[in-house]
């Protein structure tokens, strides 16, 4: 079966592959900041971009900073302003949602995930949390997102025969 992949899904691996990534050991928070020329910070504060640069609570777990630099990143690369003062509660929320399905493509990418075969989505959880190193929730997030567009892949392959 052909996946039909997205853009976002596209430009991640794009993005990946110009930085020479093919493998989930190979995701390093400082060393893809290095590549953009953005500087990231581990401070005691909720996780935050500031101008140009990445705040990550040293609070939280190694998973959770992973899953907050993918999110934070968006912000910083694809939106722009202070969201706080400019922005309707409805656009706000839609950033972040924008924002947090970016995190699932850019902490779990489509063409890493699929050389994997994950069987169902409770025995894919401990794997993906593991290999990819993000949180059950976001392992679990991440799955039933990739479930959901094999679907659509098979639907577009079924009409298309």
């Amino acid at each position: 079966m052909k996946y039909h992949t997205t853009l976002l899904e596209d430009a991640i691996k794009h993005f990946y592959v110009d930085l020479g990534i093919y493998y989930p050991h190979q995701l390093d928070i400082l060393e893809i900041a290095d590549y953009l020329g953005i500087k990231v910070y581990f401070w005691d504060i909720s996780s935050r971009v500031y101008k140009k640069e990445i705040i990550i609570d040293s609070r939280l777990s190694p998973e959770e900073q992973w899953e907050d630099f993918g999110h934070e990143l968006c912000h910083l690369l694809l939106q722009y302003g202070n969201q706080i003062l400019h922005l309707n509660n409805l656009f706000l929320a839609y950033q972040e949602w924008k924002a947090n399905n970016f995190a699932l493509h850019f902490c779990v990418p489509t063409f890493i995930l699929i050389k994997y075969e994950i069987a169902n989505i409770p025995e894919g959880i401990p794997f993906i949390t593991k290999t990819f190193n993000v949180t059950q929730k976001f392992a679990q997030k991440r799955l039933i997102h990739f479930r959901n567009q094999l679907q659509i892949s098979r639907l577009q392959q079924q009409l298309n025969a």
